[in-house]
């Protein structure tokens, strides 16, 4: 086994202290920003929104 497919098979255990939040971006009025940034109203409305699956729609079509 190479050095990579060894690696590749060791798993890795973070504790909370050495996590780091994920920041969400998110496309509004053509431009990209982060939803940390949104007020209160826009960050519930982003949780609310549904997002869009092609073949789900395609199906949906047909009938």
């Amino acid at each position: 086994m190479n050095s990579v497919t060894e690696t590749a098979h060791l798993s890795i255990v973070l504790t909370d202290d050495e996590r780091q939040p994920c920041e969400v971006w998110t496309r509004v009025m053509g431009y990209h920003r982060p939803v940390a940034s949104f007020n209160i109203g826009k960050k519930g409305e982003h949780c609310e929104r549904r997002f869009f699956r092609e073949a789900r729609a395609r199906l949906d079509d047909r009938d």
